[in-house]
């Protein structure tokens, strides 16, 4: 759990703010990477307050721009960059650590009562809400073409699930559906018994029964006509 950085007591789930002293508390970036915040505004606004995002370079390789409102404390990651912040900051997790994922995703349950849609800094169209991995607790809006935006406090959750093995469980998760999907795709293409040739896929012995006293039927029919 993380502390307020000015009197040290312990932030509540999914908030930036400090219960005891009031005060905003950022994701330490600088703690992560060093980043330098560009003077020069971005034209992206923020979803949230409406004025112009701050730029900032992470110092991730050669360069890795994000953009963060000053007011809100949001920020705003391109398609894959986030993916790359998480992966570069949390390394060398090899387990699962279940009962702390638990203890994640109740953390961060969403307030039903207190769900808002934004839109995107970039398109203006409205982002879609979609839970990111398996058992993180953050719902991510998110833009298909242009990116995702994280509110003040989830980014900080997102690498507590990280260092919980929650990428680890969310490749499980994802390997147990692909499975999933190659039975079912194969059951799909399995001939049932009783149908050789394949022609119809679909046959039992109540069908053969009925087409076989159509067969006599027809047989009896043209010998009447032949005798007449």
């Amino acid at each position: 759990m993380a502390n307020c950085c000015n009197c040290s007591a312990p932030l509540p789930p999914n908030s930036i703010r400090c219960d005891y002293c009031g005060s905003r508390n950022d994701t330490d970036l600088k703690g992560i990477h060093y980043y330098t915040t560009h003077e020069i505004e971005s034209e992206r606004l923020c979803p949230r307050c409406g004025i112009a995002l701050r730029t900032i370079d992470l110092k991730i390789g050669e360069r890795f721009l994000i953009e963060r409102c000053d007011q809100c404390l949001g920020l705003f990651f391109d398609p894959g960059e986030l993916e790359a912040l998480l992966e570069a900051t949390v390394t060398n997790v090899f387990t699962i650590n279940r009962e702390r994922l638990e203890s994640i995703t109740t953390a961060m349950r969403p307030d039903t009562c207190g769900i808002s849609y934004v839109k995107c800094p970039v398109c203006s169209r409205i982002m879609n809400r979609v839970n990111y991995g398996a058992k993180s607790g953050v719902v991510v809006d998110r833009c298909k073409d242009h990116g995702v935006w994280l509110d003040g406090g989830e980014l900080r959750h997102l690498f507590e699930w990280m260092k919980a093995g929650g990428k680890l469980l969310d490749q499980e998760r994802r390997e147990e559906q692909k499975k999933l999907a190659a039975e079912q795709e194969r059951r799909a293409v399995t001939l049932p018994s009783g149908s050789p040739g394949g022609g119809w896929g679909d046959s039992s012995d109540e069908t053969v029964f009925t087409l076989d006293h159509l067969l006599v039927a027809v047989v009896r029919e043209v010998g009447r006509f032949f005798r007449s």
